[in-house]
């Protein structure tokens, strides 16, 4: 079942963000229970190739992939789903005119404008019926909306054909606000709230960070699906610097 199906089907799925280019970290992940690592090319260092590697890696482990683009055009969505990926997300969309866009990047004609290549990971090397009609339905075609407009004119991204995923930038949203970091103010949780409201009265998939037991159960109660927890590089420090403090106390 792809990660595309369970959420439909109601089940929630847990990943992580993953800065570090390293297929061997992916692998970890996987090991370790996650259900997918969300390859990050916007802050990352990963260029496409080691992005394919990694989304083998985690395929080898069991499990599957996401890669958020670092950039919002045609060229940088085809070459991560050529990767075969499960799914993309697009950054910083604003308007129903930049989720358009994404979307149609990831669906082959006629739903959309994605370039036609079998002869990648994605299509399996050789071309075979029903591919591209697979691929449309399978892949997860997600945005992350993260700004403020973005955030007010949200019921009209929601509103595009073919999206499945919203994935709600509180960082950004905190940054936006001026209390850049501070994802459990209030006012960034108000903002956070309203947004889930609508995206699953509209049918979608909520995504966001969570770094807590307690913010697992909030986010649960709010009904979000795509939960994924802090970053590689997050946990790596956490872990590292308990160790050295325990040992220099």
């Amino acid at each position: 079942m792809s990660l595309k199906e369970k959420l439909e089907s109601g089940k929630e799925i847990l990943g992580s963000w993953a800065i570090l280019p390293s297929p061997e970290a992916a692998n970890v992940m996987i090991k370790a229970g996650l259900d997918f690592v969300l390859i990050d090319m916007e802050h990352g260092p990963a260029d496409y190739v080691t992005a394919q590697r990694m989304v083998m890696a985690a395929e080898a482990a069991g499990g599957c992939s996401v890669i958020r683009v670092g950039e919002h055009n045609e060229a940088a969505v085809l070459k991560a789903l050529d990767t075969g990926t499960g799914g993309v997300i697009v950054p910083h969309v604003s308007t129903p005119e930049d989720a358009r866009r994404a979307v149609s990047f990831m669906l082959y004609p006629p739903e959309g404008e994605r370039g036609y290549s079998p002869y990648t990971k994605a299509g399996g090397y050789i071309h075979s019926a029903g591919y591209v009609q697979k691929a449309n339905a399978a892949v997860l075609k997600g945005v992350i909306v993260e700004g403020k407009t973005g955030i007010d004119n949200l019921d009209a991204i929601l509103a595009v054909k073919g999206l499945d995923l919203v994935y709600v930038g509180t960082y950004d949203i905190s940054s936006t606000l001026g209390i850049a970091g501070q994802t459990s103010d209030p006012r960034v949780l108000k903002v956070l709230e309203e947004s889930v409201a609508k995206i699953r009265k509209a049918g979608k998939s909520a995504g966001c960070l969570f770094k807590s037991e307690e913010e697992l159960r909030y986010f649960r109660k709010l009904g979000i699906g795509f939960l994924t927890y802090k970053v590689d590089t997050w946990v790596l420090y956490e872990e590292f610097k308990k160790a050295a403090d325990m040992v220099r106390k």
